[in-house]
């Protein structure tokens, strides 16, 4: 069954900080020397990860940066400089305070980026961006997903509705979307394959905005939305960190 965590800041925070390190701790247990594959969203999420592995005293001398390697879910096919980059946010919201906060936290992870020199090509570039972005994914599933959850129930740049329907029918693991509801119209998206085949995946969801979404994925299970599809695909793989704000409208599952 999928798990839910409600709860205020700042336990919000610690819990997505708690449940980040397990993953990081499992995926290292065999092997310490392995890396630690973890795909991440942008939006508000990047200071979730700011507050939960670098602020918080406790939690920050267990990350082992120089084990993560990570990617973007999703990405804005935008300059890496471009205020709409997912890149350009964790960039400023993470990897700068990182590089300055001195002593275990000097050795950052390997981020993959997209090829900058093609966002400003026609259609043929951008999907050979997003096949270039395919092509740098791990051979091995990812130990885990960091994903966010918009008001119409769209998760990493699979949206809802007719006009997107196609995305949740994808093979390829990351795949060009050149019509966005959205601004900016065009970017990249990983595909429910490599979702699915992914050992954790977390949903963070906070504030009122989210209210009525989540008691459509959660009480009418309405799997036209991409949230509400990854929950009945691998539901023993999922988790989701939400606050009260968010979880208010939901009647039939009891938060953790």
């Amino acid at each position: 069954m999928v798990h839910v965590y409600s709860s205020q800041r700042p336990e919000f925070v610690r819990r997505v900080g708690k449940y980040i390190l397990e993953a990081q701790e499992e995926a290292l247990k065999d092997d310490p020397k392995a890396h630690f594959i973890v795909g991440i969203s942008g939006g508000s999420l990047v200071k979730t990860l700011y507050e939960a592995l670098i602020q918080d005293q406790e939690f920050a001398p267990k990350v082992r940066w120089s084990q993560w390697q990570l990617y973007f879910v999703d990405e804005r096919i935008v300059p890496l400089d471009d205020p709409d980059s997912n890149y350009g946010a964790f960039k400023n919201g993470v990897l700068n305070p990182l590089a300055h906060s001195g002593g275990h936290l000097n050795l950052g992870p390997t981020v993959f980026a997209i090829n900058e020199s093609l966002v400003n090509g026609g259609p043929a570039e951008k999907d050979q961006l997003a096949k270039e972005y395919a092509d740098e994914l791990p051979s091995s599933p990812f130990d885990l997903l960091l994903l966010g959850c918009g008001p119409d129930g769209h998760t990493c740049s699979l949206f809802p509705g007719e006009k997107h329907r196609y995305l949740l029918d994808l093979k390829e693991p990351v795949a060009h979307v050149s019509e966005s509801p959205k601004p900016p119209s065009d970017r990249i998206t990983f595909t429910l394959p490599i979702i699915e085949q992914s050992n954790r995946v977390a949903f963070v969801a906070e504030g009122e905005s989210k209210k009525q979404i989540m008691h459509e994925i959660f009480d009418k299970h309405d799997t036209s939305l991409p949230t509400a599809k990854i929950n009945s695909l691998i539901p023993t793989k999922v988790s989701w960190f939400v606050d009260p704000g968010a979880w208010q409208l939901v009647q039939t599952v009891k938060p953790e």
